[in-house]
């Protein structure tokens, strides 16, 4: 693959600093200029809405006349658009898609961590060093500070926890990396479980055999896995069980040797079961634990798993933790903001309580 094409970047020397009433805020003008015409118009977007993006996120001003483009505002907002730019340059150098979600996640890394409210952990390497996770349906690469740390664990570690609300990526990250380890032959089966809990419904009974009962409660999982893989590749691999998807109460008696095992929905699980499935693991083996403690489905009364391992296993050698928060919804923009009003709301004491967690409406993948 030919290496992405070069940038050329001037500073402007006539920044100036521009007075206020309260104080002078330094402003940096930067011109970066793009040599391939061709991806010109896809880094702009339609009708430029990639550039008014960036304008309206960083709050510079972008003007751009043939292959430059010119960044002009305070000094932070001007370093976030420069790298965002560049970011997005080498993704379609690398012959990869760059739209609205690409242009948030540039802009969402190239923003500084903010140590009081980011709280996941830092990657060894730069942010634009850190590899991505490579599946049969293409390269999936972090799209937030505390994404870029979860990989990274995921990576260096034989066993790690994600927490933190839905749609921060905890699930899918997860499931990526256990197709990515599969497919280079470094495990040999995919393990797949969520413990199954109606989330504040009363479903009844279900017709059909075993699996068709269960498999409403697994579907988010079926859903990630066809996101890395062809839909004939799932279906052979479960068949021939390189790839297992089961309630979490299969697991009591099994040792999980050479195997890659996801833990979903680890809220809902009971102290018992989940020192059960953490003590399944044996040689070769890698765990991962997901799930949110604010979305508890148990019975009133019934204390969460999740949130007693957590404690108890806090500061263990050879586990990795990532906490998320609302700042990494990479869902539609609008989750972001449900999940930090209703965190809000929870946090002040405003509502009721309901019971050992909050209910909600219905599970959707992570």
């Amino acid at each position: 693959m030919s290496p992405p094409p070069a940038i050329a970047v001037g500073h402007d020397p006539r920044s100036v600093s521009l007075p206020t009433l309260r104080d002078q805020k330094s402003t940096r003008a930067v011109t970066l200029q793009f040599d391939d015409n061709a991806l010109l118009a896809l880094l702009y977007g339609e009708h430029d809405r990639h550039l008014a993006q960036i304008e309206q996120r960083s709050g510079v001003r972008l003007t751009s006349r043939g292959n430059r483009v010119s960044i002009v505002g305070e000094e932070e907002g001007a370093r976030v658009a420069e790298l965002a730019l560049k970011a997005l340059w080498k993704r379609l150098g690398r012959g990869e898609p760059v739209g609205i979600a690409e242009v948030e996640a540039a802009l969402r890394l190239a923003e500084k961590k903010n140590t009081d409210t980011d709280a996941g952990p830092e990657p060894r390497l730069p942010l634009a060093d850190l590899p991505a996770i490579r599946t049969r349906k293409g390269a999936i690469a972090p799209r937030s500070h505390a994404q870029a740390g979860y990989m990274d664990q995921l990576q260096r570690h034989e066993m790690v926890f994600g927490i933190g609300p839905a749609g921060t990526g905890k699930t899918y990250l997860a499931v990526a990396q256990g197709v990515a380890l599969l497919m280079a032959g470094q495990v040999d089966r995919i393990v797949l479980s969520r413990p199954a809990v109606e989330a504040g419904e009363r479903l009844g009974f279900l017709p059909g055999d075993m699996k068709e009962k269960v498999d409403p409660y697994l579907r988010p999982l079926y859903d990630a896995l066809h996101d890395m893989m062809p839909a004939d590749q799932v279906a052979r691999r479960i068949t021939s069980g390189e790839i297992e998807i089961a309630p979490l109460a299969f697991m009591r008696g099994r040792t999980l040797a050479h195997a890659y095992c996801i833990l979903d929905e680890a809220q809902n699980t009971t102290p018992a079961q989940i020192k059960m499935f953490l003590t399944r693991m044996g040689e070769g083996s890698r765990m991962v634990v997901t799930g949110d403690p604010s979305q508890v489905d148990l019975p009133p009364g019934h204390k969460s798993g999740l949130v007693e391992a957590l404690q108890i296993l806090k500061g263990v050698e050879g586990i990795g933790f990532t906490y998320f928060n609302d700042k990494d919804v990479v869902r539609h923009p609008l989750v972001g903001r449900i999940v930090a009003a209703y965190s809000k709301v929870e946090g002040s004491g405003g509502l009721a309580s309901g019971g050992a967690g909050s209910s909600r409406a219905g599970q959707g993948a992570r």
